[in-house]
């Protein structure tokens, strides 16, 4: 795994919440022998025992239940240990969602926003859809303080193992309603946390852009807001239908705009599908050097599409 993407010309690898403890001993090999370096682990890294498939929200720190969070707590930090092994800097880091006892209030949102979308009609232009959006986001505004509360508890417990480690935890924006923080208090929430001196932002750019075509954020106003405390970036694309992880300068992302805030202590991380081939890859890696060199976005090649 390691040695495909040297072969690719990548000097750095993110880990991601896929990987099992069986990959462990080679993924350790590996950096040892200089195959790879490793910027960056996604929680949980490696993976609880027994999980198989990628699962970064299995146990969250907002959850209600002690019982969760302390599952949290522990592979938390499993994977704050494994990434010291591996010398990352950063392990990204769901933070929880709301929790809800009975049916989920994004129900009639999501019906309205799937009826919308096989319309071809757009999400942030249509004033039901925005109506109904506001009343959520209402609802889930009454909730967040104890779900913040928890998860504060949960990464303060953390702050001295991470320190230890040598690790920060990278706090990423989400593409789900309900998920935390709410992009509306990313800035406040991580500068609750400022004191620890382990917690920054974590900036998914497709995860934005699809929030964009919700009209729940303008892109450009979040970084804005919240390009200071970043550790760095996911950047993948996102099709016009609202797909993301797909090749760089073949979407709907604004480019230019991202490069506005990136900075040379951010750790760029190219998050792209596994259904992508080999060259799509190689065009998106082009794609980034060349849009860092000159801060031009060059067009999309054929092999984006």
């Amino acid at each position: 795994m390691l040695r495909e993407m040297a072969d690719l010309g990548f000097e750095y690898a993110e880990l991601s919440h896929g990987i099992r403890v069986t990959l462990v001993p080679g993924i350790l090999q590996a950096v040892q022998e200089g195959v790879m370096k490793i910027s960056t682990t996604h929680n949980f890294c490696p993976l609880p025992p027994g999980i198989m498939n990628a699962a970064p929200n299995l146990y969250q720190p907002s959850s209600p239940g002690s019982v969760e969070r302390d599952q949290w707590r522990r592979y938390t930090a499993a994977s704050l240990d494994f990434g010291n092994r591996v010398k990352a800097r950063v392990l990204i880091t769901h933070m929880g969602s709301e929790f809800f006892f009975f049916l989920s209030p994004a129900r009639k949102l999501s019906a309205l926003s799937e009826k919308l979308e096989e319309a071809n009609l757009p999400l942030r232009d249509n004033a039901q859809y925005m109506a109904e959006l506001q009343k959520l986001l209402a609802k889930l505004r009454k909730g967040t303080p104890q779900h913040y509360r928890r998860i504060r508890e949960g990464i303060t417990e953390m702050a001295a193992l991470a320190t230890e480690c040598g690790i920060k935890f990278g706090c990423e924006n989400r593409e789900g309603l309900l998920e935390l923080p709410l992009d509306e208090d990313m800035e406040t929430f991580i500068a609750s946390m400022d004191s620890l001196k382990v917690v920054g932002g974590w900036h998914d750019t497709g995860h934005a852009r699809i929030k964009e075509m919700e009209g729940v954020i303008t892109h450009s106003a979040f970084l804005e807001k919240n390009h200071h405390r970043l550790l760095g970036f996911h950047l993948h694309d996102v099709s016009a239908e609202g797909k993301d992880h797909q090749p760089l300068g073949s979407g709907s992302v604004d480019w230019p705009m991202v490069r506005k805030y990136i900075r040379p202590e951010h750790i760029l991380v190219l998050e792209l599908s596994p259904r992508l081939t080999v060259e799509q890859v190689k065009q998106s890696k082009i794609f980034l050097e060349k849009w860092l060199a000159d801060g031009v976005t060059p067009p999309a090649s054929p092999a984006q599409g």
